[in-house]
C-alpha cells in the first residue's frame, strides 16, 4: 500500500513539474500564431519583410495577465501614412496591426522585458505589430504573465 501511495504522488508531481514547460510551449505559440499571421499577409509593392519576431508574457500596462505580441520589421520606400492605408484593410474586430517607424533596434510597444529585431534598422523600416489571444487556462498558469 505505501508503495501505491508513494508511485502515485510520484506521478501527480512529475504531472505537476511538466505542465509548466506546457504552459510556456503553448503560450509561446499562440505568440508565434500572432507573428505568423501578420507575415502571411501580403506586402506592399517594393516592400520585403526583414524579420518576424513573437514573445508572451507581461510585456505592456500594470497589473497580471498573459500578452501576445507578434511583430515585422519591414523596409520599404512607401511613407508611414501610405504603409498604414495599405494595411488598414486587414483591420477587423478581432485582428488589428499597428504600424510604426522603427528607429533602432528595441520594439518601443514591448514595455517590460524588451523585445529588440536583430536585423539592421534603416531609415526605411518600419514595424507592424499585433496583440493576439491564447489559451487561458495556460495563461493563468504562467508565471511570465505575474
Amino acid at each position: 500500500m505505501k508503495r501505491a501511495v508513494k508511485a502515485v504522488a510520484t506521478a501527480l508531481l512529475a504531472l505537476l513539474l511538466a505542465f509548466f514547460p506546457v504552459c510556456f510551449l503553448t503560450n509561446d505559440r499562440s505568440a508565434q500564431a500572432v507573428a505568423d499571421g501578420l507575415a502571411a499577409l501580403p506586402l506592399p509593392e517594393d516592400t520585403q519583410r526583414l524579420e518576424t519576431v513573437s514573445r508572451a508574457g507581461k510585456l505592456a500596462g500594470c497589473g497580471n495577465g498573459m500578452q501576445y505580441f507578434g511583430a515585422i520589421l519591414l523596409e520599404s520606400p512607401l511613407t508611414l501614412e501610405e504603409l498604414d492605408a495599405y494595411y488598414a484593410p486587414y483591420r477587423a474586430d478581432e485582428w488589428s496591426c499597428v504600424v510604426e517607424r522603427q528607429e533602432g533596434q528595441e520594439i518601443r510597444a514591448v514595455e517590460h522585458g524588451g523585445l529588440s529585431f536583430s536585423a539592421p534598422v534603416g531609415e526605411r523600416c518600419y514595424v507592424v505589430y499585433s496583440w493576439g489571444e491564447g489559451v487561458e487556462l495556460f495563461a493563468l498558469l504562467d508565471p511570465r504573465g505575474h
